[in-house]
């Protein structure tokens, strides 16, 4: 008869080698996502000028669907038998996006920022497909499709806002 393994051993068919470097890369896109929330978040309290009404509203949908997406994120880390970071000193250290400005710039520098902020979610999430392939991990790519879909397209109507 076959030994049983510990409780704690994780058997899914990943490598613990594959699952540390595919969990390596959620937490890149844990902090970037957990970023671009603050810093949409941020924007929705102090944007100003004639598209308050339409901005407001459309930074509200946004920061709600990036704050829905972390846990989704973080979860999949642990499922990989990882720790997700989740201090702000973490994130800094892990996020390829810059932290919001000190003081709030004007409107449409908001969406520009936004913009560029989920082009680099994109990015980051379509940087991890190597390692997610090469172990065959199909829950992460999925993950990785679903957000990466959301971040290009939201990235399409902020840059829609700023043609003239």
């Amino acid at each position: 008869m076959a030994k049983k393994a510990p409780a704690s051993t994780i058997n899914i068919g990943i490598s613990e080698k594959d699952r540390a470097a595919i969990a390596a890369g959620l937490s890149k896109l844990l902090a970037d996502t957990y970023t671009l929330y603050l810093t949409t978040h941020n924007f929705h309290w102090n944007v100003t000028g004639p598209m308050f009404n339409s901005l407001h509203a459309m930074f509200m949908a946004q920061y709600t669907e990036l704050w829905n997406a972390v846990d989704p994120v973080a979860e999949r880390i642990r499922s990989l038998g990882h720790v997700a970071p989740g201090s702000y000193a973490q994130f800094a250290k892990l996020s390829s996006l810059k932290d919001a400005p000190a003081t709030p710039p004007k409107a449409l520098e908001m969406v520009r920022i936004l913009m560029q902020g989920h082009e680099g979610v994109a990015r980051t999430a379509r940087s991890l497909f190597p390692a997610v392939e090469k172990a065959s991990d199909e829950p992460t790519a999925d993950l990785l499709t679903q957000r990466i879909t959301v971040h290009e397209q939201t990235a399409w109507m902020l840059r829609s806002l700023l043609e003239e």
